[in-house]
């Protein structure tokens, strides 16, 4: 008993722990036990009120402490005017004290109070007047009981002024000693954007601040160009400065290049100012890059586009393969600020032109040389003004480097498609000899389109949303020589009413062009030498349709038969034409080492869709004369079985029973007439496996990857990497080898292999048209001694005439009254008639009509290749060996010749 009182305290133990445990949890977590809310209200910075700062980590309004209010962010808390900091904890965790009656102010960083020598500030810092600094402090950094308002000297041995912030004296701007020998900027001097100029000096004439949106049709006053143009230009004209004269070249971007003559613009007064430094040297040998301005146009007379684009390759080559492999293209860029200041160097890779993101790799791609890139994707107005608050302007270089491993860079040029040269596009233009090309390019422009200040949203914004890097191949070059690539660049003009639900699509594309003139001569002449064996191979054709049916006129049918003969034949060429010209482009551009030859571009490509849909189209028409003349064929089966004894008939009417012979069944006529049927459908190819395979390939394997634009042959691309869009004749090229291959291949294996060791359903079909007919003598052939069982058969117009007699039974209602009674049913009438064919065309085959009798001979291999008879069925009807698969013995195929 006391053994099991022990083992039931010690089972109590674990259970009354479990029960503690479970208690203690429902009482420190009660909230598990019942349902929770998760929600709580949404709250803002700029909602909460003046003495509340916004918690971030509650995400809420909090109050704060006694004498405080919230700072300018709105996220702490700062003590009121005439109160100093005594403790600070960070964030809003300060205590404040009022500070005393004779030190009403407190000093800028709030830790201590001072006695203000003029009036407060509304934070309650001491104030002092304009061109004084406020000293609080002594050199040694101890704290004044009363803050000092110190005057600058701007006399002649100092020239200083205070800072913006109050606190310091600083050397005044040097064209306002340079002016006046003095801080101030007083008349007749010119103060402009900061500066001051001499009213005797050679000034520029004044600009209007107008930002220009052609694309919107509209105009306004900018409020960055009416306070910086004019002194940009006066800075750059006057005194040569640098910035300055990059800040108007900069805003001369910013209106598009755009040149009106009548209007003092920013590139009109940049072109001033290039006009009247003509004496000045240029850079780099370059006419259109004066010293101390940027490089913006290539001149603006008409004709240089076509000069600058194609008279000098780039002293560099590229190619795929080998050991001078160079497929990357090192683009590099000048890029500066709106104010002038040149920022950096900086290559473009890393996606520095491309607005669209995505990842470096994908982005890097459009640089690789053979690489057809597109690249696109819509942005909301809101990201574009949060990522772009002002533009960055990039000049744009490739690097090279010669033949002694010097590097040297190559200006990129640009056509801006938004281009005004006295109010014409002249840049969308066809006739690139009436293109102006630029240098500078940016990719957003917020700045512009602010009208009454620098610090509003602006009221338009410009978006570079196409962007597109095109490259020419040198004719006739061997080793990957090209032309300088062609920047052209389209903005859009948006104007912003809700950048929130405002978006805009944007587009980066890299192109490589090559003249296709050869290569349209040379199909050209495909066509041209192809098309006359097209013709020829048609009249052919045409005259041995008129010899068989023995007629000499040429009438409307003679002309549509061949046309339709030639529509067939000129597919083939067609369908030659495009097979050739595709696997040319798919072989020698993929497998080239040194560059010589570049893919057709989309626009380059519809002469082949045009090929292409004509083959097709005419091929369709063949299609349908091919089975308009199937089913207008006359089939025949001649039986041979022969009655075999009578039987006694009752005769309807007379009374009485006679003898009539026993009628042959026709039931075995049916039987290889259904095997006839059958066989009718089948191909030396599987249409079904024939497809599949090529999916296969295609899809499994990757042979669809050869026909990206790009200039790898591996069947596989990597899921990070950048796919390519598809080259449509490539496609049709990969698509139409393989299937030509795979067919190629099972005719091969169904005539080698499978008809001779498998089946073979043709000869299967004689044996069963011999072996159908119990009459027929040991040999298989008509001619004794001989396996002979097919025939092409030119019947005499004896004979085809007879035979047209019996078989216009068959096409009308009421037979001839020499061969149907009148009263006869049109069923009767069919089996007579069929009767009368059989025993006909038995009889014919038999030599019993010697006036209608044949002989049998051999094809010459000229009327093989031609497809045409010499000899003409005169007196005898001709028994061609061999022609047809089909067995001529037991079927004779009448033609309507």
């Amino acid at each position: 008993m006391g053994g099991r009182a022990a083992g039931e305290a010690m089972a109590s133990q674990p259970a009354c722990a479990v029960a503690v445990v479970t208690v203690l949890f429902l009482l420190i977590f009660p909230c598990f036990s019942r349902a929770q809310t998760l929600s709580f209200p949404f709250r803002q910075p700029e909602t909460c009120g003046h003495d509340q700062y916004f918690d971030i980590s509650a995400l809420s309004c909090v109050r704060c402490g006694a004498h405080q209010r919230r700072d300018a962010r709105g996220t702490s808390c700062v003590c009121i005017p005439g109160f100093q900091m005594i403790a600070n904890n960070g964030g809003p965790d300060i205590i404040c004290k009022k500070c005393p009656e004779n030190m009403t102010g407190v000093t800028k960083d709030g830790w201590n109070c001072i006695s203000c020598p003029g009036g407060l500030t509304e934070e309650g810092k001491c104030h002092c007047p304009t061109g004084h600094i406020l000293v609080e402090r002594d050199v040694n950094g101890t704290v004044l009981s009363q803050a000092i308002c110190k005057l600058c000297d701007e006399n002649e041995n100092s020239f200083t002024v205070a800072n913006a912030l109050g606190n310091r004296c600083i050397r005044c701007e040097p064209t306002f000693i340079n002016t006046s020998r003095s801080c101030a900027c007083s008349e007749p001097n010119i103060l402009t954007g900061g500066l001051c100029f001499s009213s005797t000096q050679d000034f520029p004439p004044r600009g209007i601040s107008t930002a220009r949106y052609g694309e919107l049709g509209m105009s306004f006053i900018s409020e960055w160009f009416t306070k910086y143009l004019q002194s940009a230009a006066a800075a750059c004209w006057v005194y040569a400065n640098l910035t300055s004269c990059q800040a108007l070249g900069n805003m001369c971007v910013m209106n598009m290049n755009s040149y009106d003559s009548a209007t003092f613009d920013a590139c009109r007064l940049f072109q001033f100012v290039f006009e009247n430094t003509a004496g000045l040297r240029t850079i780099h040998s370059v006419s259109f890059w004066r010293q101390n301005l940027p490089w913006l146009f290539y001149g603006d007379q008409l004709g240089l586009a076509p000069q600058v684009l194609s008279a000098t390759p780039l002293p560099t080559n590229f190619s795929f393969k080998g050991q001078t492999q160079n497929t990357k293209m090192k683009f590099v860029a000048a890029s500066y600020d709106v104010r002038g200041n040149f920022i950096k160097w900086q290559t473009v890779e890393g996606g520095v032109l491309q607005l669209c993101p995505d990842t470096e790799t994908r982005l890097n791609a459009a640089y690789s040389f053979g690489t057809t890139y597109q690249q696109n994707c819509e942005i909301s107005i809101s990201k574009i003004l949060t990522d772009f608050p002002t533009p960055v302007f990039y000049d744009v270089y490739l690097e090279y480097t010669d033949e002694n491993q010097h590097q040297y860079i190559w200006a990129v040029p640009v056509l801006n498609l938004n281009l005004q040269h006295n109010k014409i596009f002249v840049n969308k233009d066809s006739n690139s000899g009436k293109w102006l090309l630029t240098r500078r390019i940016f990719l957003v422009d917020a700045l512009s389109g602010r009208e009454n200040d620098l610090g509003s949203q602006p009221r338009l914004v410009r978006i570079a949303t196409q962007i597109s890097l095109s490259i020419h191949l040198v004719p006739n070059t061997k080793n990957g020589n090209v032309y300088p690539p062609l920047i052209t660049i389209a903005y859009s003009d948006i104007d912003i009413k809700d950048p929130n639900s405002q978006s805009v699509k944007i587009s980066f594309s890299v192109t490589y062009e090559m003249n296709q003139g050869d290569a349209h001569v040379q199909t050209d002449i495909a066509l041209g030498v192809l098309g006359g064996l097209a013709v020829l191979s048609s009249l052919l054709k045409t005259a041995g349709w008129k010899r068989r049916i023995g007629s000499p006129m040429i009438d409307l049918q003679t002309v549509m038969k061949f046309l339709v003969y030639y529509a067939g034949d000129l597919a083939n060429v067609f369908f030659i034409i495009t097979v050739g010209t595709g696997l040319y482009w798919l072989i020698f551009f993929k497998a080239q080492k040194s560059i010589s030859v570049l893919l057709p571009m989309p626009a380059q490509e519809n002469r082949f869709v045009t090929y292409v849909a004509c083959a097709f189209a005419l091929k369709a028409l063949q299609f349908l004369h091919k089975l308009i003349s199937q089913i207008t064929i006359d089939i025949f089966f001649i039986d041979w079985e022969r009655p075999k004894g009578k039987v006694l008939k009752a005769v309807e009417g007379e009374g009485g029973v006679r003898s009539a012979i026993v009628p042959v069944s026709i039931w075995r006529t049916y039987f290889v007439a259904n095997e006839w049927n059958e066989i009718q459908t089948v191909r030396k190819i599987n249409p079904l496996f024939q497809v599949l395979t090529v999916l296969f390939l295609l899809e499994v394997v990757g042979f669809k990857n050869l026909a990206l634009m790009d200039s790898s042959s591996s069947l596989s691309r990597s899921p990070p990497s950048y796919i390519a869009p598809y080259s449509r004749i490539l496609r049709y090229a990969v698509s139409t080898a393989l299937w030509l291959v795979i067919g190629i291949i099972q005719i091969v294996f169904f005539a080698v292999f499978y008809e001779r060791f498998i089946e073979d359903k043709i000869r299967q079909f004689v044996d069963l048209c011999c072996m159908s007919n119990e009459n027929l003598c040991s040999q298989r052939g008509l001619v004794p001694n001989t396996e002979g069982q097919t025939f092409q058969i030119a019947i005499s117009d004896q004979m085809r005439q007879h035979y047209d007699r019996i078989h216009e039974t068959l096409t009308r209602k009421n037979g001839p009254a020499r061969l149907l009674s009148p009263s006869a049913s049109t069923f009767e009438q069919s089996i007579k008639a069929y009767h009368t064919m059989n025993k006909f065309l038995g009889a014919f085959i038999d030599h019993v009509h010697k006036e209608m009798d044949y002989f049998i001979k051999d094809k010459l291999l000229l009327e093989r290749i031609l497809g045409v008879e010499f000899m003409e069925p005169m007196e005898k009807s001709i028994f061609y060996n061999g022609i047809l698969q089909m067995p001529v013995l037991n079927l004779i195929t009448v033609f309507k010749l």
